[in-house]
């Protein structure tokens, strides 16, 4: 005995979901991730800019290894802090953390790329 099966293309049915219902949820996903996630991470990132682009001489800091300092020169891409009497050092702009005694700006162990 033989059996053949036929499978033919028919348009949906009236209880199919159109295209665009399948596909509601997927941007449903991505809203969500991009709400929840991404823009977050975005106005972090400026603020962290915004920070770095403001620091001048006289301003007490702190860096991400721990070191605190007074800037004494601005550069550029590097910093030179005063760490005690007469020891100054050079440090990156992305290693500044935030201000002495405040809550940090940029969090530790992640690096700013400009």
């Amino acid at each position: 005995m033989t059996v053949t099966f036929l499978v033919a293309m028919a348009a949906p049915g009236q209880g199919a979901p159109t295209a665009w219902l399948q596909l509601m949820p997927f941007a449903l996903v991505l809203g969500i991730f991009y709400f929840i996630i991404l823009l977050p991470m975005k106005r972090r990132q400026q603020k962290v800019q915004t920070f770095l682009a403001g620091l001048k001489e006289g301003d007490k800091i702190v860096t991400s290894g721990g070191i605190y300092g007074t800037i004494t020169r601005v550069g550029e891409q590097a910093l030179q802090l005063q760490i005690a009497e007469r020891v100054r050092i050079e440090v990156s702009r992305n290693a500044v953390v935030g201000y002495q005694g405040q809550e940090p700006v940029a969090p530790e162990g992640s690096g700013s790329s400009s």
